[in-house]
C-alpha cells in the first residue's frame, strides 16, 4: 500500500511488529501470539488497562477471522521519550507502573513477560504501557521471566541515582538493555550491601550472574504459583517505593530563587511571552532550557503539547512533580543537554531516534538560554540560529546583554573572548534565517525578547 512501511525499531519481538501506513501507526499480531492476545481480551485485561489509563488505547482493525494476522491501531503517542531522558521521579513512576501492570496481569492468569523501560511512555502526564504484546501465560514460565530486565532497566539506574549521582540515569543510553548489574554493584557504595533488598536484587543478583556467566548451564528453578509471583513483585515494588533521589546541589536547580528579575519585570516577561505565543498559535512547543517549567506552565493552555527540556535533573524533577500536582497533562519534562542532544543509537543507529526525528515543534521557546550556548559552550550565533531554523517554523528567543548579572556570573572566572556577543551581531545572525515578527525589551532589564518566523522551509536548512 502507498506509504506502507515497517517501523525499523520493531524487529526484536517475534510476536508481532509495528508498521506505518500513510502516517498512521499499526501493530500486526502474528499467529504465534494470537492465543495470548485473545486471552487478554477475554479476561478484560485490555479493557481494564485502557479504562484505568495504564495501557495505550487501541482499536482492532482486523480480527484475524480470515486467517490473516490480527491488526490493531494504537493511539498516537504525542512525543516518544526515552528512559535516559527521564528524571528520577519519572523513572520511578515508570518502574512502579510496570510492576503494577504485572500484578494486574497475574490476577488474570497472565504475567508481564517484558519489563523494558522502552515499553513505557508518558502520555497525558502519566506512564502507560505501549506494547500490547507484553503479556503471556503464567504456565509458560517457572518464574518471572522479566525479573532480570526489570532490575537492569529500572532498579539499577534508580539505585545509582539514589545513592551515587543523579546523572547516572544517562547510563541507560550506553546500555540499551539496561545497566549491567555487576557494573551497578561495583558503583554502589558499600553501605548498600547492608540494605537487604538492594543486596538481594542487585549485589547478590550480580554475583549470581558472574558465577554462571559462560558456564552454559541452565539454572534450575521451581514453578512459582501466581501467589508467589505476586508476593515477589510486591516486595520489589516496596523497594522501588523506598528509593528517593540523591540530594545534591546542581547549577540551575534553584534558578528562579536567584533570578535577577524584579517582580514587575518577571510579570512583564510573562505577558510578552504570552502575546508572542498567541501570535504564533503553535500546536507543539519545545521549551529548551526550560528549567523547572515556569514558562511552559504559563503557556500550557496555548499549545496541544509542550516538551520542556533542561540539562538540570533537579529542575526537571521539580517540573515533573509540579505538573503532577496540578494535573497538567500537556507538558512532558525531559532531561536534555542541547549542546549534546540525544543521539540516534541501537542497531544501525536506528532503534532509538534523535530528538528531531521524533517530532519537530511548531515553535521553539528559548528563554535565557542563548548566553549559555554562546558563552558557556562557545557556540557561535550563526550555529545556534541555523540549528533552530532546521527544526522549527517559529522561534521565541530571549537575548541577554553582557551587562546582565547572569552573564557576569558566567564570565567571573574566565577570560572574555566574546567580542561579537552583542545585540546587533545576534540580530544579524538570526535574521539570516528568520524574519523578525515581534521585538520587545523586558522593562528594567538588559534583555530583549524576539519572535522570529522561519524564512525558509526547516527541512531545507542543514545544521553546521
Amino acid at each position: 500500500m502507498a506509504g506502507h512501511h515497517r517501523e525499523f525499531s520493531s524487529f526484536r519481538d517475534p510476536a508481532g511488529n509495528l508498521f506505518w501506513d500513510d502516517g498512521v501507526i499499526y501493530r500486526q499480531i502474528n499467529h504465534s501470539y494470537a492465543a495470548q492476545f485473545q486471552a487478554c481480551k477475554d479476561a478484560g485485561l485490555f479493557a481494564e488497562g485502557m479504562n484505568d489509563g495504564w495501557l495505550l488505547p487501541f482499536t482492532e482493525v482486523k480480527d484475524g477471522s480470515d486467517g490473516q494476522p490480527i491488526v490493531i491501531r494504537p493511539s498516537m503517542v504525542p512525543f516518544i521519550s526515552y528512559p535516559y531522558e527521564w528524571c528520577f521521579d519519572q523513572l520511578k513512576d515508570a518502574a512502579i507502573a510496570t510492576l503494577d501492570i504485572h500484578l494486574r496481569a497475574l490476577k488474570h492468569g497472565l504475567l508481564l513477560k517484558d519489563a523494558t523501560a522502552f515499553n513505557i511512555q508518558f502520555v497525558e502526564g502519566r506512564p502507560q504501557l505501549i506494547d500490547h504484546l507484553s503479556f503471556d501465560f503464567i504456565s509458560e514460565y517457572p518464574a518471572w521471566p522479566a525479573y532480570g530486565q526489570f532490575c537492569r532497566h529500572f532498579l539499577a539506574p534508580l539505585a545509582l541515582m539514589s545513592h551515587v549521582d543523579l546523572s547516572l540515569g544517562k547510563l541507560s543510553q550506553s546500555f540499551l538493555d539496561g545497566v549491567p548489574l555487576p557494573l551497578a554493584s561495583s558503583l554502589l557504595p558499600l553501605r548498600t550491601r547492608w540494605k537487604p533488598s538492594l543486596y538481594l536484587h542487585i549485589h547478590m543478583h550480580a554475583k549470581m550472574q558472574v558465577r554462571h556467566a559462560g558456564t552454559g548451564k541452565r539454572i534450575a528453578t521451581r514453578q512459582m504459583p501466581a501467589t508467589h509471583l505476586s508476593a515477589f513483585a510486591t516486595s520489589l515494588r516496596g523497594l522501588v517505593e523506598s528509593l528517593s533521589p540523591k540530594k545534591q546541589a546542581t547549577e540551575w536547580g534553584k534558578y528562579y530563587e536567584a533570578t535577577n528579575y524584579s517582580g514587575e519585570s518577571f510579570k512583564a516577561k510573562k505577558a510578552i511571552v504570552d502575546n508572542m505565543i498567541a501570535r504564533a498559535s503553535p500546536s507543539r512547543i519545545w521549551d529548551v532550557g526550560g528549567n523547572n517549567g515556569e514558562f511552559s506552565r504559563a503557556v500550557a493552555g496555548q499549545a496541544g503539547d509542550i516538551v520542556c527540556m533542561d540539562i538540570d535533573p533537579v529542575a526537571v524533577s521539580l517540573n515533573y512533580q509540579i505538573c503532577k500536582k496540578l494535573n497538567l497533562k500537556s507538558i512532558l519534562p525531559l532531561v536534555v543537554d542541547l549542546t549534546n542532544p540525544t543521539p540516534a543509537v541501537g542497531f544501525a543507529n536506528k532503534e532509538r531516534s534523535t530528538l528531531e526525528k521524533r517530532g519537530k515543534p511548531d515553535l521553539v521557546m528559548a528563554l535565557a538560554l542563548v548566553h549559555h550556548l554562546a558563552i558557556s559552550n562557545n557556540v557561535p550565533f550563526d550555529y545556534i540560529a541555523r540549528y533552530f531554523a532546521s527544526i522549527t517554523e517559529w522561534l521565541l528567543i530571549e537575548f541577554v546583554g553582557k551587562s546582565d548579572s547572569q552573564i557576569e556570573r558566567l564570565l567571573r572566572n574566565r577570560k572574555d573572548i566574546f567580542p561579537d556577543y552583542h545585540l546587533s551581531a545576534f540580530k544579524e545572525s538570526f535574521e539570516g534565517f528568520f524574519t523578525c515578527e515581534m521585538e520587545q525589551a523586558i522593562p528594567a532589564t538588559e534583555r530583549v525578547m524576539f519572535l522570529f518566523k522561519n524564512a525558509a522551509d526547516p527541512k531545507g536548512v542543514e545544521c553546521p
